[in-house]
């Protein structure tokens, strides 16, 4: 019966000294706020749709005008991360309903931009690190994986600079959106196999 005690108050503790850590880092960085920083930071955390979005669309464009099927594939591929991502995302919000920074610390953390359902996890930071590993794994090139990684890491630091989501909401929406890119590169490899072997026994 101590021993449980014990485990609990330890447990207790550490999660208080957790929050609180979350909450300093958090406030460290938004209170490092410029207006010129705000203005970088809140064209990085736009560029998520457009990207996201932009991304798969073009690349089954040019699939589709100079009829390569591999483009085409790729295309898929990056477009079903990014969906996965989002209803994951969308799901765990819905389930955790961890309220906004700035609604939990109105005198201690500043809003600078859009903040709209829960916190937990960030769904800009999902969807960009579900469209970096994605593009990465299709297209595994230095000059391909290093900025779409800096970009994905920005955007997951202006969701702290811009007040609108916790260190733990970024950290976690991170590792959600890379998970859900490898599980589906995976997946449509596995796809891809079972195809080939088919043609293969066709012949």
């Amino acid at each position: 019966m101590r021993l449980s005690w014990i485990l609990l108050t330890v447990c207790f503790q550490s999660s208080i000294f957790a929050q609180n850590l979350d909450f300093r880092i958090l406030k460290s960085v938004n209170h490092s706020y410029t207006p010129t920083g705000g203005k970088v930071f809140k064209t990085i955390t736009n560029s998520v749709n457009p990207i996201s979005i932009g991304a798969p669309v073009g690349l089954c464009l040019g699939g589709v005008l100079t009829k390569n099927s591999e483009i085409r594939w790729n295309s898929y591929e990056l477009g079903s991360a990014s969906i996965l991502t989002s209803l994951l995302t969308t799901g765990l919000k819905l389930s955790i309903h961890r309220e906004r920074p700035f609604n939990q610390y109105p005198n201690d953390i500043i809003k600078y931009t859009k903040g709209g359902s829960y916190s937990f996890p960030s769904g800009h930071t999902s969807a960009a690190f579900a469209t970096a590993t994605s593009i990465s794994l299709i297209y595994p090139k230095w000059y391909i994986i290093v900025p779409a990684y800096l970009w994905a890491g920005s955007v997951g630091y202006s969701r702290m600079y811009l007040g609108v989501h916790y260190p733990t909401d970024v950290l976690a929406g991170a590792l959600l959106g890379t998970g859900t890119s490898i599980g589906t590169h995976y997946l449509f490899k596995y796809i891809k196999q079972k195809q080939v072997a088919k043609q293969q026994v066709m012949l």
